[in-house]
């Protein structure tokens, strides 16, 4: 595969063979994991794409790639989907020093009208909200050790607003444990690139008790370091290896079946729409909302706002 974006974009420095394999971990740094994974499948699918239709994929020419682009609508793609896909084509071009095809008039038209006929609305996963959280938990048995697990991840992934990725990176050393609830220090997260690192607050509160159920998981389960949230074995033995973000997924339709959800319509991420849009229905504002999730865009949660105000104070409150 081409080099890395940084090892074309530096004067002086024309292949990876320039770089010291410090330098060369750095730049590889520069993306996240999940990102450079996305990345190589992508563009592994390209190069395939191209070898059908024996056109050459490095370097590939504007027309190339709109016609990809093109291939990808026609079948079926969405236009998040098409955008990363031509992400991958651009990183690795410029990795291996090349003329970038994506950066074209006649592609960006392409791509305008393949906007404009498919459309770019997509159907985001349902929230679980505050209900649905009390819900699922009800049906999880808190008796076993795998139940203490499920329901504390499920109520700090709730109370914080954390993404899967996220929750399941917590190590016993990122918590702080105080009357109020538990300090949840992030070492790194998606609005944290550079490792600054964040702290997010996790009320306690009345009824979840998110802080109190996380306490007894890891005093039941003996874990006094290392990450919090852990695969359990066949047998109902606990291992060491860390939970996957996958993993998350499933707990949280693991138990919105048992609860008589629509499976379909939650995933991992519904933990974290379902924090913005009860705060939003319980008038928290924006300003405290994002202290909890982090986001760097006030837009991103005025539209979790706006879907948990759409009822209130409606337009045809009075004559419908």
């Amino acid at each position: 595969m081409p080099a890395l974006t940084l090892i074309s974009s530096q004067p002086g420095i024309q292949a990876a063979s320039d770089l010291s394999d410090a330098a060369l971990d750095y730049g590889r740094a520069a993306l996240s994991e999940n990102t450079m994974r996305a990345y190589r499948g992508d563009w592994l699918e390209f190069e395939g794409w191209c070898a059908d239709r024996s056109r050459s994929h490095l370097p590939a020419t504007p027309a190339t790639v709109a016609n990809y682009a093109s291939s990808l609508a026609d079948a079926g793609k969405k236009v998040p989907t098409i955008a990363r896909k031509l992400a991958a084509v651009r990183f690795f071009h410029r990795g291996a020093g090349m003329e970038n095809p994506t950066d074209n008039a006649g592609v960006a038209a392409i791509l305008k009208g393949i906007r404009r006929t498919v459309g770019t609305a997509s159907r985001q996963k349902a929230p679980a909200t505050v209900d649905v959280i009390h819900a699922m938990v009800a049906r999880i048995d808190a008796d076993s050790l795998q139940g203490k697990r499920d329901r504390a991840l499920l109520l700090l992934g709730f109370a914080g607003a954390f993404r899967r990725s996220e929750l399941v990176a917590i190590t016993v050393e990122d918590l702080t444990f105080s009357d109020e609830g538990v300090d949840v220090f992030l070492s790194k997260s998606k609005t944290d690139q550079e490792a600054k690192g964040q702290s997010v607050a996790i009320l306690n509160g009345k009824a979840l008790k998110p802080a109190d159920r996380l306490k007894e998981w890891l005093d039941a389960a003996g874990i006094v370091s290392g990450p919090i949230f852990r695969r359990f074995k066949r047998g109902d033995r606990l291992s060491d290896d860390t939970l996957t973000p996958q993993a998350v997924a499933l707990v949280v339709k693991k138990y919105a079946e048992a609860a008589s959800f629509d499976v379909a319509s939650l995933s991992g991420h519904s933990l974290r729409a379902g924090f913005v849009t009860s705060a939003a229905e319980n008038r928290a504002s924006i300003s405290r909302i994002m202290e909890v999730t982090r986001h760097r865009d006030p837009r991103t949660v005025e539209t979790y706002v706006r879907r948990a105000d759409r009822f209130k104070d409606h337009a045809g409150d009075g004559f419908l």
